[in-house]
């Protein structure tokens, strides 16, 4: 047992070195809503539109596992190497905590060696069912160094409740000559306690106890699996399950205070199950560092303050490159910093009364006008530059990221929905420059295209009905390529109708 354990805690070192294979992406879109339930949709919304610095946790995949290996009984036989297999299911609770239930069979054997033997302590079978439930601590998850891990090395404390049947043989006995446990064997005769057990089932009633024995067990363990794709990943662990608070006949031999334990080295092959379009691989394949390294090495999400350079002189020329830093508030300057003198009369523009004074007329005075005598054509052309206007400047839609609108079923506005319309409603009013793009999806039949045109429109009808919005302010858009169950709100500067016929008034759905 000792070199087993060696051998296993050697392999688990060398697994472990392997870490440091790493993905760089995030694992999903931010952006992408579908992956938010509808209770945190609206924590996202606040997220996406810069109210609030945390994103929602996305929905992750559950992960069915199956596993074959060695097992063994620490016990007061010397055991043989068993057989076990377990199937079970696992679902992150966050990225580093996990929860595991499943079920596993424990086939184990032992003989007796020649001292216990010597003793009357005889070769034993044991079948154990377990029914287990696992917290799982993901150690790896989070790195400052990586993206998300190729590997998930974890440790594992939980529950099993344990169903033993086991079977003895007397030494010298024949091969076939194994007897089933019921608190006493030939060579131990003593009084029958079931002190550790919950209770006995199965089979015949003998010394007042039955076949198969259950009881409490603690699991402890750790592991290590290493990813092939986002779907498949394989792994090798070791657990051990502790009889708690107590029981020593697992080998069918009661000797000293020890109570007997069971030790499980398998082989696992997982598999992530569920809709990728709705949910992320299971949170503990994802580094949840992922978006804050993200932003910081391509900024995509938050607001970045205005870089602002010293200018001294406010003339928009920094001072590392300004030839004339104390030009006056207002001077035009060239791309030095200079003063600008457009005619090269001597007298700077900021000073300069007559811009364009000809050649002809130098030299000109301290105001910088000429000598010749100003024409009537350039005295009317200086009152109209004086008496322009400046030009408007164009429109714009500062409204940002709207939300999007989750439908179940039929056309019909879940409070959830009618909570995100009331927020965007006040967005919209704070954005009069702002028409919106209502844009509904399903376009693979007609009922689909139908339903695509009652969604949208009961959006629409709640934004104007119920909170007062101009109907001329919308685009009715529907039967796009899409999730079906979704519309979305865009701001924009476009036009468009906002009513369009039923494309097909006979499939109409009833809200």
């Amino acid at each position: 047992m000792a070199s087993k354990k060696n051998i296993l805690t050697l392999a688990l070192i060398v697994l472990i070195q392997s870490i440091g294979m790493a993905q760089t992406d995030w694992g999903w879109d931010w952006k992408d809503t579908s992956k938010i339930s509808v209770k945190k949709l609206p924590q996202h919304n606040e997220f996406l539109n810069n109210q609030y610095p945390y994103p929602a946790a996305p929905r992750n995949q559950w992960e069915l596992g199956f596993g074959v290996g060695a097992s063994s009984i620490t016990g007061d036989i010397k055991s043989k190497t068993g057989f076990g297999a377990t199937v079970s299911l696992r679902k992150a609770l966050n990225h580093t905590f996990s929860i595991r239930t499943g079920l596993t069979g424990l086939w184990n054997s032992g003989t007796a060696n020649a001292f216990q033997a010597a003793v009357g302590r005889p070769d034993y079978k044991n079948r154990t069912y377990q029914l287990g439930f696992d917290v799982i601590a993901s150690l790896n998850a989070a790195s400052h160094y990586r993206g998300n891990p190729k590997t998930n090395v974890y440790v594992l404390m939980g529950y099993a409740l344990n169903a033993s049947n086991v079977l003895y043989r007397r030494p010298g006995g024949a091969q076939s000559g194994y007897s089933t446990f019921y608190g006493f064997n030939q060579n131990e005769n003593f009084t029958n306690s079931q002190a550790g057990t919950i209770t006995t089932f199965g089979g015949a009633t003998i010394n007042g106890r039955q076949a198969y024995t259950l009881y409490h067990g603690l699991n402890l363990g750790g592991g290590i699996a290493f990813k092939l794709s986002n779907k498949v990943n394989i792994g090798l662990e070791h657990k051990y399950t502790f009889t708690v608070p107590g029981y020593d006949f697992l080998d069918g031999v009661r000797a000293g205070n020890n109570n007997d334990y069971i030790g499980f080295t398998s082989a696992r092959v997982n598999v992530n199950i569920g809709n990728t379009s709705k949910k992320v691989q299971p949170l503990w394949w994802l580094n949840p560092n992922n978006f804050v390294y993200s932003e910081l090495n391509s900024p995509a999400h938050m607001k970045m303050p205005k870089v602002v350079l010293p200018d001294a002189d406010k003339d928009g020329v920094t001072d590392q490159f300004d030839l004339e830093p104390n030009t006056p508030a207002g001077a035009p300057v060239d791309t030095h910093g200079r003063a600008k003198d457009t005619d090269g009369d001597g007298v700077p523009d900021y000073k300069d009364k007559e811009l364009l004074t000809a050649q002809k007329c130098f030299p000109v005075n301290n105001d910088g006008i000429g000598t010749c005598p100003e024409p009537a054509c350039c005295k009317e052309i200086k009152d109209m530059i004086a008496n322009m206007k400046p030009a408007e400047a164009a429109p714009q839609c500062n409204i940002g990221s709207l939300p999007s609108i989750q439908f179940k079923g039929k056309a019909t506005l879940s409070k959830d929905a009618q909570n995100i319309l009331n927020g965007v409603a006040a967005r919209i009013n704070a954005n009069p420059t702002c028409n919106i793009k209502v844009i509904g999806y399903g376009a693979s039949s007609k009922s689909a295209q139908q339903l695509s045109w009652d969604r949208v429109n009961a959006v629409i009808k709640y934004l104007v009905e119920k909170q007062g919005i101009s109907e001329s302010r919308f685009i009715f858009t529907y039967g796009q390529d899409g999730d079906a169950n979704t519309v979305d709100l865009q701001g924009t500067l476009d036009a468009g109708p906002n009513t369009v016929p039923a494309p097909h008034p006979n499939l109409k759905s009833r809200n």
